[in-house]
C-alpha cells in the first residue's frame, strides 16, 4: 500500500544519544550491514553483501537520486543505529510525484525508542510518500499516527 504525508510541522521528538546527519557514499559498508541486520533473514537481502549491493544501487541512483536534504542516518556514538533514505522521486509507476521513501529502519537492538519518528521528522515539512505492507502492523501505525494516509 501507498501512503502519503501532506507538509504539515510535526515536533522532533528527542531521543537521548542519537544524532542525525545526511548519508554519505562512505557510509554504504555500514548502512548494508545496518539493511541486512534489521530485516528478518530474506527480507531485505538473502545475504549481507547483497544488502550492500543493494545500498550501492541507491547511492548509484538505482531507485531515483537520492535526496541528501531528507535522508538521515542516526548515529549513536560511532554505532548507525537507523536510517532513513529518500529518493526525489520514485521510478515505480505506481507511485506519486513526490519525494519517496525507500527506506527506513533501525538496529533491532534500538526498537521502540523513536528513532524511526525523530528520523521522519527531519522530512515533516514536505509532503512525502512511502510504499508499506499492510500486513505489518507496527510500521502501518506508526506511519498513520504521523499522519501518513492511503493514497
Amino acid at each position: 500500500m501507498i501512503l502519503i504525508r501532506q507538509a504539515d510541522a510535526v515536533q522532533t521528538p528527542a531521543v537521548p544519544g542519537v544524532v542525525l546527519r545526511p548519508p554519505a557514499v562512505e557510509d554504504a559498508v555500514a548502512l548494508g550491514k545496518l539493511y541486512f541486520e534489521a530485516y528478518d533473514a530474506g527480507v531485505a537481502a538473502a545475504t549481507e553483501r547483497e544488502a550492500l549491493e543493494d545500498i550501492e544501487l541507491t547511492f548509484a541512483g538505482g531507485y531515483g537520486v537520492l535526496a541528501p536534504h531528507l535522508s538521515r542516518l542516526a548515529w549513536n556514538g560511532d554505532q548507525l543505529v537507523g536510517a532513513l533514505l529518500v529518493v526525489e522521486r520514485a521510478p515505480w509507476p505506481d507511485t506519486p510525484d513526490c519525494p519517496f521513501i525507500i527506506e527506513l529502519f533501525t538496529a533491532r537492538s534500538h526498537r521502540r525508542q523513536g528513532i524511526a519518528k525523530l528520523l521522519l521528522s527531519e522530512c515533516a515539512n514536505t509532503a512525502i510518500a512511502l510504499r508499506a505492507d499492510e500486513k505489518n502492523t507496527p510500521a502501518v501505525t506508526l506511519y498513520r499516527s504521523l499522519g501518513f494516509q492511503e493514497g
